[in-house]
């Protein structure tokens, strides 16, 4: 497991840099091998979102084009039919919201929270979030855990690790992304199985949110 290692001024800046990158995230894709999941027509960039559930089997953002996709991997059996926390319920709610009506990412909630990044995330036009379960969090041992937590710096650089500009769709996933933070995520596979780093699956992908497409995994990116 690779430790986190503070930046002197991260304290500092961290938030405004995050802010500043977030204002240029309507349009953009990851600045990696991929392409954010959006089309410009007539001059304006239109950001396509897709939110499935097993009843409805596409929706999308406003004026959005609607492109069928469905969320997949072995935890989706675990989202709750109904209700702010369904598929169709986090489709209607920006991301950090969204993320607080799951139960499963109960613990990225407080997080979050914790870092002062709701806001932040949820003024975001377009983001794609590798969000770690709860169980995720519960595989690093609680000192570390804690110590993260405790130092704020260290944990917005923990959480805009998991964050990348635009919208990926899985055909898009797979490749090297730069994350908010500064790091470099790396995924492989195809399909519906697909690895982060080497060494999270995601667990549950291709969930929608209102401003971003959500890809659940297992285990938390460490920064280098």
């Amino acid at each position: 497991m690779r430790s986190v290692k503070a930046r002197p001024t991260l304290a500092v800046v961290a938030t405004a840099l995050l802010a500043a990158s977030l204002t240029a995230c309507g349009s953009s894709g990851s600045s990696g091998s991929s392409a954010s999941n959006t089309t410009s027509g007539g001059g304006a960039a239109t950001t396509t979102s897709t939110a499935m559930s097993s009843g409805s089997g596409m929706s999308s953002s406003t004026g959005a084009t609607k492109v069928a996709a469905m969320p997949f991997g072995p935890a989706c059996s675990t989202v709750p039919k109904s209700g702010k926390g369904s598929f169709d319920g986090m489709a209607q709610d920006p991301v950090a919201t969204a993320a607080s009506n799951n139960p499963a990412l109960s613990t990225l909630t407080a997080a979050v929270k914790k870092a002062g990044l709701v806001d932040t995330l949820n003024s975001a036009s377009a983001l794609t979030v590798f969000a770690p379960a709860n169980s995720a969090f519960a595989k690093l041992p609680k000192a570390q855990l804690d110590a993260v937590l405790a130092n704020k710096s260290k944990l917005t650089a923990l959480l805009t690790g998991h964050v990348v500009k635009g919208r990926l769709s899985a055909a898009q996933l797979a490749g090297s992304h730069q994350s908010l933070g500064g790091t470099t995520i790396t995924v492989t596979g195809s399909g519906e199985k697909f690895m982060v780093d080497g060494t999270a699956n995601v667990v549950c992908g291709n969930v929608q949110t209102a401003n971003a497409t959500v890809y659940i995994i297992d285990s938390v990116l460490m920064a280098k």
